[in-house]
C-alpha cells in the first residue's frame, strides 16, 4: 500500500504544483510573451508601412525629376529660340548697317567721281586755254577768262 500511498500523494502534489503554475507562474511567463508577440507584429507593421512610404516617395521623387527635366528641355528650347531670335536680329542690323555703309560709300564714290570729272574738266580747260595761247602766241590770262574755262570745262 505504501505505492499506491505514495503514488496518490504525489500526484496531489503534482496536480498542486501544476494548479500553482497556471495560477501564478503561467501568466508571468505569458505577459512578456504576449508583449513581445505585439511589438514584432508592431514593428512588422511598421515595416510595411516603411515599404509603402518608400515605394510613395520613390515615385514622388521620380515625378519631381520627370518634371524638372520637362522644365529643363522648355528652358533649353526657349533659350535655343531666343538665341535664333537674337542672331537673326543681329544679321538683319548686320545686313542694315552693311547696306547703309555700301550706300555711303557708293555716295562718296559718286562725289568724289564728280569732283574728279570737274578738276579734269578745269585741267583740260586750262590745257586747252595753254594750247589756244601758244596757237594765237600771246598770253591769255586765265582769271580774266576764268568764265571761258568754265565753259569750255562743261563742254567737255
Amino acid at each position: 500500500m505504501h505505492i499506491n500511498l505514495t503514488l496518490l500523494v504525489q500526484m496531489l502534489a503534482f496536480a498542486a504544483l501544476i494548479w500553482f503554475t497556471m495560477k501564478f507562474v503561467w501568466p508571468m511567463i505569458l505577459g512578456p510573451m504576449q508583449e513581445r508577440e505585439r511589438r514584432i507584429a508592431q514593428g512588422l507593421a511598421a515595416a510595411d508601412r516603411g515599404e509603402e512610404e518608400l515605394k510613395q516617395a520613390r515615385a514622388g521623387a521620380e515625378s519631381i525629376v520627370r518634371e524638372a527635366r520637362e522644365r529643363a528641355g522648355a528652358i533649353i528650347d526657349q533659350a535655343q529660340r531666343r538665341g535664333n531670335e537674337i542672331i537673326e536680329q543681329a544679321r538683319a542690323a548686320a545686313s542694315q548697317e552693311g547696306q547703309r555703309v555700301l550706300n555711303a560709300a557708293q555716295q562718296q564714290i559718286e562725289l568724289e567721281a564728280t569732283q574728279a570729272r570737274e578738276q579734269l574738266r578745269r585741267q583740260i580747260g586750262e590745257i586747252a586755254v595753254a594750247a589756244a595761247s601758244k596757237l594765237l602766241e600771246r598770253e591769255i590770262d586765265p582769271r580774266a577768262h576764268e568764265a571761258l574755262i568754265d565753259q569750255l570745262a562743261a563742254q567737255i
